[in-house]
Order: structure tokens, then C-alpha cells, then sequence
């Protein structure tokens, strides 16, 4: 992929990953819609502002009406309520599926004749948890499995279509959305880097940091691999 003729859609991009990654794309000579649901949040330089709730049908109707040529579309807006999958209220569980899932799912189907149309790139940014689930990430964990099994799918399916379609699974990254987590935290910018190298190699999968090749490795083993404290 040249992103000097690239016009780039990062959703969630006023802060966090996703305007790590926007900055990412602008220093390669990208065009970047910013979207977000309020695009007076942007103050990133050499980006343009788009106004994109992924869970409203409307809001993304009208922001695929206001575009024309977008080539690489990268599904990064999310959320992530802490829910306990046998307390929390179904209500917090239903919100994560609409945003990763459905929401993902919105977004992909609104923009697909442009980035068809360019024989462009879609990206969905997963994460580690899409693999293991652990107390407290079970919805998260579960709304990511969901758009990873989503884009496996998506990937068969728009390959004879000439879209490439790619995930990204990262662990913690030092945002807002991680702040109070212990765990070690990546540096957003340098993951935006390594996944921008990635997509310009049209790369259809991007494991971006140790814990996720770790996670992926423990996948052929099984539960007793990923969980061998609950295992005898």
C-alpha cells in the first residue's frame, strides 16, 4: 500500500491508540478522517475530523455519504466496561457486543464499496483478549473473540473482491482505556508504527507485541496452555 495515495478512516481516533495511529498514517503521507463521535474532540494536526458513532446506524449512514474514496478503513473505536460475565448487568455485556461486533460490523458494510472500489484495506484493531478471557475482561474478551471470528470471515469472504482484510492483536496499551491496569503496557505510537509497517505489507494478520505471540502460541495447546492454573 502507497499512503501517499491512501485516504484512511481511523475510528476512535481522538485519543488512545487510535490518534497514535492517525499520527501514525499522517507521517506517511496518508489522508486521515479522524472519526469520532465528537469530532470537536480531535486536536490532532493533518487529520480531518469525522463525526462517526459506530453504534448509530444513522451517524454512520451519514458519514459513508460524506466521504467517496476511502481506501483503508481501520475499526479501532471501543469499549471496555470491566463487566464480570455472571454479575454484571446484560445490559454492559450487550454494549460491548454492539461496539465490537456489530458496530465493527456496521462500519465495514457502510464503507465496503469505497475501499472496494480502491482495492483497499480493512483493518480491525482486536486484541490479546480476543484469545483468553480472564475475571473481570470476560465481556471484553467476548465481544473481541466475536470480531476476530467476525474478521476471519470477513477475509474469506471480500479476498475474491480484492479487499484485504486484516486484525490486530496488542495487549495493554498505555491509554486511557488502560489506566488503571497493572499489567505491563505497550507504547501506543510504537504499536502504531509496527501496524502501519504491517498494512503497507499488506499484511492479513498482525501480532504487534510479545504478549499476544505468546497468547497465540498457547492456542494450539489448548486450556491447559492458557489456563494452567485451572487445569490438573
Amino acid at each position: 500500500m502507497d499512503f501517499r495515495t491512501t485516504t484512511a478512516l481511523v475510528t476512535g481516533a481522538n485519543r488512545g491508540f487510535g490518534r497514535a495511529l492517525a499520527a501514525e498514517l499522517v507521517s506517511r503521507g496518508a489522508t486521515v478522517l479522524a472519526g469520532a463521535r465528537r469530532p470537536g474532540s480531535v486536536d490532532l494536526p493533518g487529520v480531518t475530523p469525522l463525526a462517526l458513532d459506530i453504534t448509530d446506524p444513522a451517524s454512520i449512514a451519514a458519514a459513508a455519504a460524506a466521504t467517496g474514496d476511502v481506501s483503508l478503513l481501520v475499526n479501532n473505536a471501543g469499549i471496555d466496561t470491566r463487566s464480570n460475565l455472571l454479575t454484571a448487568d446484560l445490559a454492559d455485556l450487550q454494549a460491548e457486543l454492539d461496539t465490537h461486533y456489530l458496530g465493527t460490523l456496521s462500519v465495514v458494510r457502510a464503507f465496503l464499496p469505497q475501499v472496494e472500489r480502491a482495492g483497499g484495506t480493512i483493518v480491525n484493531v482486536l486484541s490479546a483478549l480476543s484469545w483468553v478471557s480472564f475475571p473481570g475482561t470476560g465481556a471484553y474478551s467476548a465481544a473481541k473473540s466475536a470480531a476476530w471470528s467476525m474478521t476471519n470471515g470477513l477475509r474469506a469472504e471480500l479476498a475474491p473482491r480484492g479487499v484485504t482484510v486484516a486484525g490486530l492483536h496488542v495487549g495493554y496499551m498505555d491509554t486511557d482505556m488502560a489506566a488503571d491496569v497493572e499489567a505491563p503496557k505497550s507504547d501506543p505510537a510504537e504499536i502504531a508504527r509496527i501496524a502501519v509497517d504491517a498494512i503497507e505489507a499488506d499484511s492479513t494478520e498482525i501480532v504487534a507485541d510479545e504478549v499476544s505471540r505468546q497468547v497465540q502460541a498457547g492456542l494450539a495447546g489448548g486450556v491447559a496452555a492458557l489456563y494452567p492454573q485451572l487445569t490438573r
